[in-house]
């Protein structure tokens, strides 16, 4: 396997993680158990920065390479899998974008409202990306002057 199939594997593989990352923050504001809720605060923002720049960041990153390795050819696979990674993202944040109706107000700040449409929006470039990759080009013959 060439190495922008495993790098769009990768980037597959961090977009699924980002998305659980914050599918499972925002579970866990809609019910926060009683004995956290009077020992701690807990506050999202810091976590859901860590989040992007551990998953998301280095996905798209991780997208765009193969995408400049492959652009000139175009790739079936490697599209597919960036186009994956993208519907994957999109989906994941319309769950947790559903969710912030559940979540206790004084957990709702700036960053909980906007970062699930902030990357609803962004994934819908990685979804264009990939589906440009999946367009196959004839590869110009070297020209042999000897």
């Amino acid at each position: 396997m060439a190495i922008e199939k495993w790098l769009a594997v990768t980037s597959l593989g961090l977009f699924a993680m980002f998305a659980g990352e914050m599918i499972s923050i925002y579970n866990f504001m809609t019910d926060v158990p009683e004995a956290i809720e009077f020992t701690i605060t807990f506050d999202a923002d810091p976590k859901i920065f860590q989040f992007i720049s551990i998953g998301v960041a280095p996905a798209g990153i991780l997208a765009a390479v193969p995408f400049i390795m492959t652009r000139r050819y175009g790739s079936k696979p490697i599209g597919g899998l960036i186009v994956a990674g993208g519907v994957i993202m999109l989906i994941g944040m319309f769950v947790c974008y559903s969710m912030i109706d559940n979540i206790d107000d004084r957990y709702i700040t700036d960053v909980v409202n906007y970062v699930p449409i902030l990357f609803m929006v962004l994934s819908i470039p990685v979804i264009v990306v990939g589906a440009f990759l999946t367009r196959e080009k004839k590869k110009r013959p070297k020209k042999e002057f000897f």
